[in-house]
């Protein structure tokens, strides 16, 4: 196995060469949780997954509370299955919650205060309320709680880590706020052990071949329960030594061969870029600085037999969507008809034809 085969095989792994799936929360629970920063593109990470799915369904899916748009993890937005939210929040929150005191402290966020505002999301939401976040900011500032300065944004934060809101349906491009005790309901607690476990399986099943470094970065779990979770599932893995670097997953299926040129429009922040601490196997070290911003930027990629080969910008107007490609390199000719398909799905997905659009140079 070398590089190129490690990203082939994620390719399989992480559903996009082909799926086994049919529904958006089986998907997501295969993945365990897919970054949801940005909230449009968020949705197509699901779509380029489940070929035929269309933007009109995913929304299904996020109004019937199958999947839930919420922070977990590293601590950022994620799509994560109903079923598995609130074993998984239970045991990446904490961690997060205790890095985040500091800050609250400087933003004079008292616990007095934290759970004045859970009380007016708690009353605003209550009965089935969907509502905005400036809609509840509305309510925090009414409630005589000051929103400015970044403290909004950790209220919301807080009150999603803490168990009391998370995604409700969409309300045009815009996303809504929902009680999570009357979106999710309760499920049994895992030991926290289980769980670590548990987690570590799905990542391994979903993102492998990967490291136990690549792990704790996705997971924002420290090393240490990463070596710890990698042993207690050794039995279901599979391991790849490359250059020293020990690569883990729970099969092998085989690397498909690549009879023609595969090319997929990957959104911002996908998780076959940013799921993973190196990210060498697909794009390299020159291109990266393109890709990913000094600030955490992850931009919209497009990919070619698992190779990060340029970037692509999507404008919506109202019967057309233009997707303006910027490659690296020469686009390979023999790969235009693959960029033409998958120009074609990402259309189908937002209800579109596609046009391309050359950038200006």
């Amino acid at each position: 196995m070398n590089q190129t085969d490690i990203a082939q095989l994620r390719l399989q792994n992480q559903q996009l060469a082909a799926t086994k799936f049919t529904t958006k929360k089986e998907l997501v629970s295969w993945m365990g949780a897919m970054q949801a920063q940005d909230y449009a593109m968020a949705k197509w990470a699901i779509g380029v997954r489940l070929p035929g799915s269309t933007i009109d369904s995913v929304e299904q899916a996020i109004r019937s509370g199958e999947i839930i748009r919420t922070h977990l993890l590293r601590p950022t937005w994620h799509w994560v299955a109903a079923d598995d939210l609130r074993w998984m929040l239970a045991l990446t929150a904490p961690r997060i919650l205790s890095a985040m005191k500091s800050r609250h402290r400087e933003l004079e966020l008292s616990p007095p205060v934290i759970a004045k505002s859970i009380g007016v999301f708690e009353k605003a939401l209550t009965g089935g309320q969907h509502l905005t976040r400036e809609a509840l900011m509305n309510e925090l500032e009414k409630s005589g709680i000051a929103t400015g300065g970044n403290r909004a944004s950790h209220l919301f934060l807080l009150a999603e880590l803490e168990g009391i809101i998370c995604s409700g349906a969409s309300e045009g491009n815009n996303y809504t706020y929902a009680l999570l005790s009357e979106r999710v309901p309760e499920s049994e607690k895992l030991p926290r052990e289980e769980a670590v476990a548990r987690l570590v399986q799905r990542y391994f099943t979903s993102h492998g071949p990967a490291t136990p470094e690549d792990f704790a970065w996705w997971s924002g779990l420290s090393a240490t329960d990463a070596r710890k979770g990698v042993e207690m599932i050794r039995p279901a893995l599979i391991s790849e030594t490359i250059n020293g670097k020990t690569y883990w997953m729970t099969d092998h299926p085989g690397l498909s061969p690549l009879s023609s040129n595969r090319v997929y429009l990957l959104p911002a922040f996908d998780e076959f870029i940013i799921s993973y601490k190196d990210r060498s196997s697909a794009l390299n070290h020159h291109n990266h600085v393109r890709a990913v911003s000094s600030n955490g930027l992850f931009r919209p990629v497009i990919l070619v037999n698992g190779q990060v080969a340029g970037l692509w910008k999507r404008t919506l107007k109202k019967e057309i969507l233009n997707i303006e490609p910027d490659f690296f390199e020469n686009f390979p000719a023999s790969a235009l008809e693959a960029l033409n398909t998958a120009m074609r799905k990402t259309g189908h997905f937002w209800k579109k034809k596609t046009e391309m659009v050359l950038p200006d140079r």
